[in-house]
């Protein structure tokens, strides 16, 4: 990747370079110029999540596609992975979303969809960085008769939640589940209620008034203590809790126990086995997967595959192999049977259909697979140089993995978004887990930090 791209698109600080205005105009304008066909108008489509700088950033992308005669729809505030529909559904040439995810509301970040709903690939995003570093894209705006045109679309919502319901079998009825869900003050609020409501669920929904600044604040996937509390207050029989974009889920069992990624992958990968579905019996995972998923895995019959970090790395690596389900222990989960991408409401919809075809409580389901004691500890750092070159991190690895053997493992990387860097130790009981991670992260902060 260059300077620009991160492993999930362009990401900042809102209002400071490279979340700027000046930046987000300048990705307009290449990504029209990059994707644009001989006689035919580039036609991309915007969406965002609820943060207050995606008004200034929608603004800017927008002026940028006309400002080089693209076509530009608006489509608002819809789910990351309902942006990617959209733009593959209206045969668009590209679709933009304004969003950081789980990040809080003072980030910001631009991810580009190519026109069949994936991520752009690493070319594309080369010359689209070329481009804009480059200095040359004032000299490529189109002539005032042929600058283009923006359209803000109304009915995407409706479109989209149709879409989501079909991908439920039409056999399974939600008719009175209780479930809690938490949408995070964000892209889901208002797309994931309606889907389950016309669904049957008896829907208890929490963290749905956001406000520009409260997106991720103490909710959705990364805070789950509000959907664990209403889930056992209420009785549901599932808490789902969504990302600021609602590409990713965590879920709550009926226990008020959390539902990791690694989990509902290794669910809803059983479900497909035992339908005939789970096409060459695989299961695409990341370096990050627990031990115990892999263990499970080989209990199963499941072959596995761990790709590289980042959703696009895993949907390669899915389509190279012929794999139909894959995912991250983040909750990112992808179903190639019903989208192009990682989808947190159709994760959803599948996990609640793996419990409705078991007839087994969320609580049985995890006990699937066995979660190994993990511990991952984030250190901001001044520089990311290869972690292989620093001898005193590579010595302090190399300990901890002689002492652990093969009753546990470790993981140290860099955040594709942050100047962090992660490391993860598992191992057979949490105090050693926690010992050894703890020994590996003081080796990084004094080399690094």
């Amino acid at each position: 990747m260059g300077t620009l791209f991160g492993t999930d698109g362009i990401r900042g600080e809102a209002n400071r370079h490279p979340m700027d205005a000046f930046m987000a105009f300048a990705v307009g304008q290449a990504v029209t110029h990059v994707l644009k066909k001989k006689g035919h108008t580039t036609r991309v489509i915007i969406g965002k999540d609820t943060r207050i700088s995606g008004y200034m950033l929608e603004s800017a992308l927008e002026s940028g596609i006309t400002s080089m005669g693209g076509v530009t729809y608006l489509v608002g505030v819809l789910p990351t992975p309902g942006i990617a529909f959209i733009t593959e559904s209206m045969r668009a040439d590209a679709g933009i979303v304004i969003s950081a995810s789980h990040n809080p509301y003072q980030d910001n970040g631009i991810k580009i969809f190519s026109g069949s709903g994936v991520k752009l690939s690493d070319a594309q995003e080369a010359e689209i960085e070329q481009l804009i570093l480059g200095g040359r894209l004032p000299e490529m705006v189109a002539p005032p008769r042929d600058m283009g045109h923006a359209f803000r679309l109304t009915d995407v919502h409706g479109r989209y939640i149709v879409f989501l319901k079909s991908t439920f079998s039409r056999s399974l009825s939600m008719e009175g589940m209780k479930i809690v869900m938490d949408v995070a003050n964000g892209a889901t609020y208002k797309v994931a209620p309606e889907a389950f409501t016309e669904l049957g669920a008896d829907l208890t929904v929490i963290h749905n008034m956001p406000n520009g600044l409260n997106i991720n604040d103490q909710c959705g996937s990364q805070h789950t203590d509000g959907v664990k509390k209403h889930v056992v207050e209420t009785g549901a029989a599932i808490g789902l809790a969504f990302d600021g974009d609602g590409d990713r889920l965590i879920a709550v069992d009926e226990k008020g126990n959390t539902i990791t990624g690694d989990q509902i992958l290794l669910i809803c990968a059983r479900m497909l086995q035992d339908e005939g579905k789970l096409a060459n019996d695989l299961v695409v995972s990341t370096v990050m997967s627990n031990l115990g998923f892999i263990l499970a895995c080989k209990k199963y019959g499941l072959r596995h595959h761990a790709a590289q970090v980042g959703d696009r790395n895993v949907l390669e690596d899915m389509q190279r192999l012929g794999a139909v389900i894959g995912g991250e222990d983040s909750g990112h989960m992808i179903f190639t049977e019903h989208h192009s991408t990682g989808d947190g409401i159709i994760t959803a919809l599948q996990l609640i259909s793996a419990m409705l075809r078991s007839g087994k409580p969320l609580s049985e389901l995890a006990r699937l697979m066995d979660v190994l004691p993990q511990k991952l500890i984030n250190i901001d750092v001044r520089a990311k140089p290869d972690i292989a070159a620093v001898p005193e991190i590579v010595a302090a690895i190399r300990q901890v993995e002689s002492e652990l053997g093969e009753q546990g493992r470790v993981l140290v990387r860099y955040s594709g978004t942050q100047n962090m860097c992660r490391v993860m130790v598992e191992g057979p009981t949490r105090e050693e887990t926690e010992k050894y991670c703890g020994h590996i992260a003081d080796a990084v902060r004094a080399a690094l930090a």
